[in-house]
């Protein structure tokens, strides 16, 4: 495993080896010794998998309200997908930044998104899995989403129309103004 720096240091990137043979490979995906190592430190309770049906479909941007804030690591094993993480804490002199990175099953990265970060996803090819844990399970009263499109972000995301959950359209989903209003 390692690891790769980002724009937001406490947002970590992290690239897996395939160790391959005539079989095929082994790769580890978890190892909390070395996640340590690079200052992860939370115990993940839950693991989840998602599968989206079509390219084009946005998933989040996704948090949970504190005090339930959920840390996250989230690796793609079927498919294509681009990750974007934005710093919601208030008090963070990245607040309101963000990261973006593509997450394959081709390239096995993983990427860690600590407390206080929205998270969202775009499927860039038709059967897209993801898998990631979580250090806290899901909350329904906490949950939140936070408009993918709000031009405070300005997140080049590549499509202009995507497939959308109801509560990820503009209708229902935060715009960066009622955010701050909540933090």
């Amino acid at each position: 495993m390692r690891c790769v720096q980002s724009i937001i240091p406490c947002v970590k990137i992290f690239e897996l080896e395939r160790i391959r043979d005539q079989r095929g490979w082994l790769m580890e995906c978890y190892q909390e010794e070395e996640l340590r190592f690079y200052g992860i430190k939370e115990r993940f309770i839950q693991e989840n998998h998602a599968y989206t049906e079509a390219a084009g479909t946005l998933r989040g941007l996704h948090f949970q309200a504190p005090p339930c804030a959920q840390s996250k690591l989230v690796r793609c094993t079927a498919g294509e997908t681009l990750h974007v993480a934005v710093d919601i804490r208030p008090d963070s002199r990245t607040f309101g930044k963000w990261v973006m990175t593509e997450l394959t099953a081709a390239n096995a990265r993983m990427i860690y998104i600590p407390k206080g970060f929205a998270h969202g996803y775009l499927t860039l090819a038709d059967g897209a899995e993801i898998q990631y844990k979580v250090d806290l399970g899901h909350i329904p009263e906490a949950a939140r989403s936070l408009y993918y499109a709000d031009p405070h972000l300005d997140i080049p995301w590549g499509i202009a129309e995507p497939i959308l959950s109801r509560k990820d359209s503009q209708r229902r989903a935060l715009s960066w103004e009622e955010l701050l209003e909540i933090l």
